[in-house]
């Protein structure tokens, strides 16, 4: 047997050799495309610049008398805004970039408002003063912008990517933004735009009121009078809250704005607006005359009524007629009441008559106020009804005073309007006549008398619970051609100082002697 080789043993089996794999091209490689990266870094810069700009991008600034804020927002067009709250906003067409700047008038500063009334003579540098806070406060609106959108977006790049290279890149691309923004505004800065600002809210009447910048100009000292009394009269509004009666309408009061005898007037429907958003009104009454002749032609009068976002209970005046009232009858949010009809309206339970006279052209009508007395004696019979079936009603409307007194025993309150001019009466059985003047100023009659009439209107407080009266604010202001505001508080009898019987609202502070304190800007 032939023997092997040990050396032949110690060899491994023979393999062929593999065939070695060609290197990969590069070109096949996955990466993630330029497009895609550039878009998610471009994402990440412009969120994190508008955090930063959010939570740090705002500087407090003294400006005169006022105590202001100052931020920058993103904005697809630009411009500036000035808020002016409780009264409105107005906004300037002032540069074109993708940041806005806003100003927020925060409040008056007293102590630097008295000294402007104590010294008028300061109001003449008053001015370059105001110039200089307002370049004072950019400067600093500028650094803190810089700060915020650096840090903004340098911090949201550092939590996505992890990677410190890629969270510098963002926040150099941020800052980048933010100067070319600043070369755009400096571009566009357009210094007439102060000549055409856009007004909302209660300052949409200002140029009526204030005149428009060139008169400004050229009658500059009669200007620096008028602002030097436009101080004036806001420190007297602010030392006046102070001193109002003690009741404080806690979030759970019904609040209702009782309007009347609108008469046409346009600027009625701004004012409505601004109040229901200002104090927070859940329900408006009107008790009638919102048109002047009731034709077809004017019912788009009434379109603004859908935008005011609360109910509206609304009954027939003599200048309204059935054409009216079918009109606001198609309407979603509004509550018609006639021939003693009755509703539940946010919490309280209305019942009213229209009319039954539709006097358009003024005329009197025989027997005219027989039919007045008679519709306020069905009405009341009608709130006795209610009451009987156990459901009480808690407030009536009529349009004329002589139907509103019919209902006297038959219900706490009753609203109504038509003569134009306020007043409050506590009828011999108890009710209380709430009259309320014209929240048009008369419309197209606002001249016809020595003094234009006054615009209007009030806020009515109830409880909840008891769904009765604690308190009013009666709110006049000047007519045609005036500017004077007067804001009165009363307090219902139960709620006096000194009242022992009745609901009484709760009250923090001690009462104050005078039920009725006024702001009159004269």
């Amino acid at each position: 047997m032939a023997r092997v080789p040990a050396a032949d043993l110690r060899k491994p089996p023979y393999r062929s050799p593999k065939r070695s794999r060609p290197p990969a091209r590069p070109g096949l490689a996955a990466r993630p495309r330029p497009w895609a990266r550039a878009l998610g870094l471009t994402a990440v810069v412009l969120a994190g610049a508008w955090l930063g700009l959010l939570v740090v991008g705002s500087v407090r600034v003294p400006v005169g008398p006022m105590d202001t804020t100052m931020a920058l927002r993103p904005s697809l067009t630009g411009g500036t805004k000035v808020n002016v709250s409780p009264l409105g906003a107005l906004t300037l067409d002032s540069h074109v970039a993708p940041v806005r700047l806003d100003v927020n008038v925060d409040q008056l500063d007293p102590p630097r408002s008295q000294a402007l009334v104590d010294h008028p003579e300061r109001i003449s540098g008053l001015q370059d003063e105001i110039v200089r806070d307002v370049e004072h406060g950019t400067l600093d609106l500028a650094v803190r912008s810089c700060v915020a959108v650096v840090s903004g977006a340098t911090a949201l790049g550092l939590a996505v990517y992890r990677r410190p290279r890629r969270a510098l890149a963002a926040g150099g691309l941020a800052l980048a933004l933010l100067a070319a923004s600043g070369v755009s505004a400096y571009a566009t800065w357009n210094p007439k735009s102060v000549l055409e600002p856009r007004f909302s809210g209660l300052l949409g009447s200002a140029p009526s009121v204030v005149g428009n910048a060139r008169s400004i100009v050229t009658e500059f000292d009669v200007y620096q009078k008028e602002l030097a009394r436009l101080v004036t009269n806001v420190t007297k509004l602010y030392d006046v809250t102070s001193t109002l009666p003690v009741y404080q309408p806690d979030p759970s009061t019904i609040r209702v704005l009782h309007v009347s005898d609108i008469h046409l007037n346009p600027a009625s429907w701004k004012i409505i607006g601004s109040l229901v958003e200002q104090y927070q009104v859940n329900v408006v009454v009107d008790s009638g005359d919102t048109m002047d002749h009731g034709t077809a032609a004017e019912n788009g009068f009434l379109d603004p009524v859908r935008d005011l976002g609360v109910p509206y209970v609304w009954v027939r005046g003599n200048h309204d007629s059935r054409t009216t009232q079918r009109y606001l009858e198609r309407m979603r949010n509004v509550h018609v009441l006639d021939d003693g009809r009755a509703e539940t309206v946010a919490g309280l339970r209305f019942a009213g008559t229209g009319d039954p006279q539709f006097t358009p052209d003024r005329s009197v009508v025989p027997g005219g106020e027989a039919s007045e007395k008679l519709a306020g004696i069905r009405l009341a019979g009608a709130l006795r009804d209610q009451r009987a079936a156990g459901t009480p009603v808690d407030v009536a409307v009529a349009h004329e005073p002589s139907a509103a007194r019919e209902t006297d025993g038959a219900v706490p309150l009753v609203l109504c309007g038509h003569l134009h001019h306020e007043d409050t009466q506590t009828l011999p059985y108890g009710t209380r006549l709430r009259m309320e003047g014209s929240t048009g100023g008369s419309g197209l009659r606002a001249v016809e008398h020595k003094h234009p009439a006054p615009i209007e209107a009030s806020i009515l407080y109830f409880d909840r619970d008891s769904r009765r009266l604690q308190a009013w604010d009666a709110i006049q202001l000047g007519g045609l051609g005036l500017t004077t505001a007067e804001v009165s508080r009363h307090l219902a009898d139960e709620n006096q100082p000194g009242a022992t019987g009745g609901t009484r609202a709760p009250s923090p502070s001690p009462p104050t002697p005078s039920p009725r304190t006024a702001t009159t800007a004269p």
